[in-house]
């Protein structure tokens, strides 16, 4: 795993060490997998990594900081997405999440923050901001490129589209907690259709 890129200042000494921060990172996920995060401390993040407090709070601000970082590396891990046509994009990037969703605890972890909401609003707002947007942006780009090659309508709402995508994995999973290899593929063709462009008239497809 790699962790999320830090673009804040740096004091002048020794470079930070990669090695270091995957570990931190790596023990933050076990602890909010294992015991939530109201029981996950930083203390026990320094315990099971090997490090100090300090060197943790040289590289994540607070707790929250530290737990939506490591959330954040499971988004990291998935492969590019490049399949040749605008559809096909859609579906692979919808079967990544859904891989992460259905990782050990994936859900769990996303329940433990919605949890934390009314108690640690930094929480929710940089699980947004790392986790939520950046997925919700890469659709909408991957929409967009379709409306620009004219696959969708010009009128078509894209982020109604996206909440729809999004959205159903969580309502299946709810249902019965599994969730079929053909969902997103399913999906993706079911919201296409009330977004494409119709067929030139006279053309069949």
């Amino acid at each position: 795993m790699q962790p999320s890129p830090d673009t804040s200042p740096r004091p002048p000494g020794r470079p930070r060490d990669p090695e270091t921060e995957q570990r931190i990172l790596e023990a933050a996920l076990r602890l909010l997998r294992e015991e939530g995060y109201s029981r996950m401390s930083v203390d026990g993040v320094a315990q099971e990594a090997g490090v100090s407090k300090p060197t943790i709070y040289r590289r994540w601000a607070s707790k929250a900081d530290l737990a939506t970082a490591a959330i954040r590396t499971l988004q990291l891990m998935e492969p590019p997405v490049r399949t040749g046509t605008h559809k096909g994009d859609l579906v692979r990037t919808l079967e990544n999440f859904c891989r992460s969703l259905l990782r050990p605890n994936g859900m769990a972890l996303i329940g433990t923050v919605l949890a934390e909401e009314s108690h640690t609003p930094d929480l929710i707002r940089l699980f947004r901001e790392r986790i939520v947007a950046p997925r919700r942006r890469m659709l909408r780009v991957l929409l967009e490129r379709a409306r620009a090659g004219g696959e969708i309508r010009p009128d078509a709402d894209l982020d109604c589209a996206v909440n729809m995508l999004v959205g159903a994995f969580y309502a299946r999973y709810l249902a019965d907690s599994r969730v079929p290899a053909g969902f997103p593929a399913d999906l993706v063709d079911i919201v296409w259709r009330g977004i494409a462009n119709p067929p030139p008239r006279g053309s069949r497809r």
